[in-house]
């Protein structure tokens, strides 16, 4: 792999190496998706903007948050809310301009933030001008996307080639009457897919990479990678059997044609080494490629062997729920890493813009999915919202835009709409909960803001926010950054997390425990369950909300005292007589906050 080796290159008649610098920054670093639309809005038309990123980037200091991956802000339509591009290399006038996402990235340079991109590969939008180009016939952009014929029934209807479903809800391919054949999209109609086994649309993809790498970004998050290519023979797909679907809907359909093409890895595998290639010949800092897909776990893991430094860790939205229990996630932990090659980081992603608010899949324990995210070894993704516990917002069917949910009816949307988690950013309790001065927003702002939001968390001595706070600052820890880890359970319904770093004969740990019964406060004994030496001193680092401790206080390791669904960091150190510098300053600082909150 690129990364791996310099490259060798004439400047100016003399030899210089390139080389990648800052290699494996993102290891341990949290990564926070900004919603464009819903994070700030500027210029007061209620909807987010550039220039609101970029006056808010502050918060990400504050936050100890490392790098900002910014969902789509292309030309597009909106059909899909940016995820249908129209021009891949134009900011859609609705966020700002280049400029302004020159100015946006500048600012995050000086304060040490990394940006990452979505990048939208599968489609393009149907007013992009390779599509338009495509429907006349012209080429070479007739073969930039997957056209075909169908067939007509006995009465004269119009078939599509073949049973494929979208995942928007309906047929996967529209007919175009200009062009008379049918085109496929797996998403929206508005949304036609590329051809990627023409060479030409790999070219242009490529181009695109590079000419944002040329603006300074830091790598990309690739969208719906899974969907990339499907089958040329278009065999028609099995049923799922799954009970209670409706024919409809995409699940109905076991998608073996259409998903996880070998073509695909190639491709992501030659984007990797581009963005490789990128960082030797310009001795920048190493690129980082981010990839979704919602497929099974040996598919995800070959994103591994393709380069791919973080192939997102969908578990904790796809396979837990508020009725998991320890065991089942002990379970989810203990697969990913046990299947993760050993050279891979492992990923924590615990919500997105696609999937309903952490706060709201886990009620009363959105702290400890935040706690689980920070403290387990890799990379940390942040949902926008996550760090104040955000809730999902009720959206009535008239006012519904997301296009996955307007596919289907009144009774069923619900289930299917992604607007209540892309909320509005709740800063503060003015207007808008601070996010814009509009007289309306593009979709409505949580009721909750008047109490749940960022300055008020600021300024409680127990929140949310203090609560990440905390523990983005204990990343920077060793024991984090290279301590081992164990997953265990304790009373059948307490899960440990046990990181630990041993060094100069002090023995340094970070435990987490999470009591899952809804309803009995269980008692821990850390030097029974051989989490904790009996020697050693155990004291309280943060908790979720609802526990209310004392940070830094020393407590008994054999009788820990833990209610329902809570949550508790504990440091435990053995083998020296005082805690280490570091975590010392760290715990020191967090007290002092606290006396200086209460005092004002």
């Amino acid at each position: 792999m690129g990364c791996l080796h310099a490259v060798l290159f004439l400047s100016l008649g003399s030899l210089v190496v390139g080389e990648i610098t800052n290699k494996g920054w993102w290891k341990d670093t949290v990564f926070y998706q900004i919603y464009p639309r819903s994070f700030m809005d500027y210029n007061g038309d209620g909807v987010g903007d550039l220039k609101g990123i970029t006056s808010k980037l502050e918060h990400f200091v504050d936050a100890d948050i490392g790098a900002v991956w910014i969902s789509p802000i292309y030309t597009s339509p909106m059909v899909d809310f940016g995820y249908d591009i129209a021009n891949f290399r134009e900011i859609d006038p609705i966020f700002g301009n280049l400029a302004d996402f020159q100015a946006l990235t500048a600012k995050a340079k000086q304060l040490g933030i990394k940006v990452i991109l979505d990048f939208v590969p599968n489609h393009t939008s149907d007013e992009h001008e390779w599509f338009e180009k495509s429907v006349q016939g012209i080429a070479p952009y007739d073969k930039y996307y997957v056209w075909r014929d169908g067939t007509v029934d006995d009465d004269g209807t119009r078939l599509p080639p073949n049973n494929w479903i979208s995942v928007f809800s309906g047929p996967a391919w529209t007919f175009n009457e200009q062009r008379g054949q049918w085109y496929f999209h797996q998403f929206a109609e508005q949304q036609p897919d590329l051809n990627y086994f023409n060479t030409l649309v790999q070219s242009e993809m490529k181009n695109v990479l590079s000419f944002w790498l040329s603006l300074g970004v830091d790598g990309f998050r690739v969208d719906a990678v899974p969907h990339l290519v499907e089958v040329e023979d278009l065999t028609d797909e099995p049923l799922s059997n799954t009970p209670g679907v409706n024919p409809n809907d995409y699940p109905y359909l076991d998608h073996i044609y259409t998903k996880d093409h070998e073509l695909t890895y190639q491709i992501i595998k030659e984007w990797k080494d581009l963005l490789d290639d990128y960082a030797d010949s310009t001795n920048t800092d190493e690129k980082v490629l981010m990839t979704e897909a919602y497929t099974d776990l040996p598919n995800t893991m070959r994103y591994y062997d393709c380069g791919v430094q973080i192939p997102f860790n969908f578990k904790f939205i796809m396979e837990i729920s508020s009725d998991s229990t320890a065991v089942d996630y002990k379970n989810a932990i203990d697969t990913w890493l046990d299947n993760m090659p050993k050279t891979g980081v492992a990923n924590w992603v615990m919500g997105n813009h696609d999937r309903s608010r952490t706060a709201s899949r886990f009620p009363d324990r959105a702290d400890q999915m935040t706690m689980l995210a920070m403290i387990l070894p890799g990379v940390a993704v942040t949902y926008n919202g996550e760090e104040i516990g955000m809730t999902d917002t009720w959206i009535s069917w008239a006012n519904t835009q997301d296009p996955q949910a307007c596919n289907t009816d009144p009774d069923r949307y619900e289930v299917h709409s992604r607007d209540p988690n892309r909320s509005p950013f709740q800063w503060d309790a003015t207007k808008n909960a601070g996010f814009s001065t509009s007289a309306t927003t593009w979709i409505p702002v949580n009721s909750n803001y008047l109490v749940l939001n960022l300055k008020q968390e600021k300024q409680d001595l127990i929140s949310h926010y203090k609560v990440y706070q905390a523990l983005t600052k204990l990343r920077k820890e060793t024991v984090l950054r290279e301590g081992e880890y164990e997953v265990k359970i304790v009373n059948n319904q307490v899960l440990a997390v046990i990181r630990t770093h041993v060094e100069g004969g002090v023995t340094e740990k970070v435990i987490l425990l999470i009591n899952f019964d809804n309803s009995v406060g269980k008692t821990v004994d850390l030097t029974a369950s051989s989490i904790a030496d009996k020697s050693a001193k155990t004291s309280v680092y943060t908790s979720s909300v609802q526990f209310r401790t004392t940070v830094g206080a020393e407590i008994d390791a054999t009788k820990i005292q833990l209610p329902a669904k809570a949550s508790i960091v504990l440091l435990s150190r053995s083998g020296a007589a005082h805690i280490t510098g570091s975590i010392f300053l760290t715990i020191f600082a967090l007290v002092i906050k606290h006396f200086l909150i209460q005092s004002d």
